[in-house]
């Protein structure tokens, strides 16, 4: 079988074309700019050119893609989006053009703008199939998956008066509470739940063929669960896995194979120190909600506080060299031998829980020569 897998970052979309015949080392991959970035980088040429700008697509993740429109903004330059589109920066559409300068259009209004000579149009969504298929064709590869896998981050919908921080975290234990399979933050394309909307747009975008199934799931429990393929982690059923991503860090502490705590944090307010005193406090079991939240953190789930011995601590994500020299026991992740494609793995684990008629035959892709799955 073929799964097209996507995992997508703020600086890279990670891809990889599953083949369950092959190795997971010989199967194909490509490293790419991330969505966010192409998208800045279009609203940056059409500021340098002083056009007007038009917004349209879907929600997608913002960052480089928010901050490149607010200058544009700045530069006394017109901005005009549709509501799916604005809600790419920011839930409130009234913040969207408070802060950012955007008026937002019906979509019969973004089609007369469109047809401007003067405009600069720009498509917004995270998952591009058409994009990613012709970069493969120009290689003699014509895609035809038996089903889609995405990862995207999602800090939800979260109603006005409540914090998208504490918004994320409830998310976080409300899902590990019922079920403490990493694969609980995976979904069909038809069971995303309504709140979790930058997975729904993704699971829009990427279900034009209703033949092929979609999963998607979270980034950070995605590259958490992919790091269990490193047959070296798999020797620490105790282990603490940390994802230190470009923008969030998520670390995961587990006990005999269960997990039982969690904290995530923005990667931009760590720095190596602050970074392994969160791990150790993690370990030992005396971390809480409350002090990674007052740290602008979006909190900690502590479902047993009994200390775990911190001897071996995983890390991977694009920012991992930040515990490098740190007095923790750091282990670089390879899955498979290759650390960008850790959150592609997970998404493949997750897909083997999902879609049960396909279960075994991912699954002996996966652990061919690693032994027994255990995760």
């Amino acid at each position: 079988m073929h799964i097209l897998v996507v995992d997508i970052g703020t600086g890279t979309q990670d891809i990889l074309w599953f083949d369950s015949t092959r190795d997971p080392e010989n199967c194909l991959k490509l490293v790419m700019p991330s969505p966010t970035l192409r998208v800045a980088g279009q609203i940056r040429q059409a500021t340098a050119a002083r056009q007007p700008l038009l917004l349209s697509g879907v929600l997608m993740g913002g960052g480089p893609s928010a901050w490149a429109a607010e200058d544009h903004h700045k530069a006394g330059l017109p901005i005009w989006a549709t509501a799916a589109a604005a809600r790419s920066f920011n839930d409130d559409l009234e913040a969207v053009r408070r802060d950012l300068g955007i008026e937002v259009v019906s979509a019969d209004e973004a089609a007369g703008l469109a047809r401007r000579p003067d405009m600069a149009h720009v498509t917004l969504r995270d998952f591009d199939y058409p994009a990613i298929a012709q970069a493969f064709a120009a290689f003699g590869l014509t895609l035809r998956p038996d089903a889609l896998a995405v990862a995207v981050f999602d800090h939800g919908d979260a109603p006005p008066a409540v914090s998208d921080r504490q918004f994320r975290l409830d998310y976080l234990a409300a899902r590990l509470q019922a079920n403490r399979r990493l694969s609980t933050f995976a979904f069909p394309a038809a069971a995303v739940p309504p709140i979790m909307t930058r997975l729904q747009a993704v699971a829009d975008s990427a279900g034009a063929d209703p033949s092929v199934p979609v999963l998607v799931m979270d980034t950070a429990p995605a590259a958490v669960l992919g790091a269990w393929d490193d047959p070296v982690v798999r020797t620490h059923p105790s282990a603490l896995i940390a994802n230190v991503g470009n923008f969030h860090c998520l670390a995961f502490q587990y006990r005999d194979g269960q997990f039982v705590r969690l904290f995530e944090h923005h990667t931009g307010l760590l720095n190596q120190e602050g970074l392994t005193g969160w791990i150790e406090r993690l370990a030992d079991g005396s971390i809480s909600h409350q002090e990674v939240f007052a740290g602008h953190g979006h909190g900690a789930l502590v479902l047993d506080q009994t200390p775990v011995a911190l001897d071996f601590v995983a890390v991977t994500g694009p920012r991992r060299a930040m515990l490098n020299g740190s007095r923790l026991p750091v282990y670089q992740a390879v899955p498979h031998g290759d650390q960008m494609m850790t959150g592609c793995f997970g998404l493949l684990r997750a897909c083997a829980d999902h879609f049960p008629n396909w279960r075994d035959e991912i699954v002996h892709a996966l652990d061919t020569g690693q032994g027994v799955s255990l995760w």
